[in-house]
């Protein structure tokens, strides 16, 4: 017989293990689950307010806009360039989940659950040089 996840938490049991309901891991999901949708949001917008941008000065979104100069975004944005909106929105769309994974690596060091500490802090390794060695070959290939 299956559990009811929902009535297994209002009655306090947990629906994985069966037994009690842990309300920080339960906090900590919720956290996660916002910090995801907002950064979804807000990187939906950036790309949206982009697009009208480029739409309203007679552009065209499929044209090619170069790449991303972290050095310039600052300029772009405060000048109301679209393409400063547009990288902006990627760059919140693609730093999310690795926020996700961050708040996660937090909560489990609050929660001093060691072995998933270690896989949370493994995955950020792993993007952090992915990132790395891509910024690497994109600069030597540029």
């Amino acid at each position: 017989m299956k559990t009811d996840p929902i009535a297994a938490n209002a009655s306090g049991i947990s629906p994985t293990a069966g037994g009690p309901a842990d309300p920080a891991g339960d906090r900590l999901d919720v956290a996660i689950a916002r910090l995801l949708s907002i950064g979804t949001y807000v990187g939906v917008a950036f790309l949206a307010a982009g697009f009208l941008m480029l739409i309203v000065a007679g552009r065209s979104p499929f044209d090619p806009h170069g790449s991303p100069d972290l050095q310039r975004l600052p300029g772009d944005l405060l000048a109301g360039r679209p393409e400063g909106a547009m990288w902006l929105g990627l760059l919140v769309l693609i730093a999310t989940p690795s926020a996700r994974v961050l708040a996660a690596l937090i909560g489990y060091l609050r929660a001093r659950e060691r072995g998933m500490v270690a896989v949370s802090a493994a995955i950020l390794v792993v993007v952090t040089v992915g990132v790395v060695v891509g910024v690497a070959l994109g600069q030597s290939a540029g």
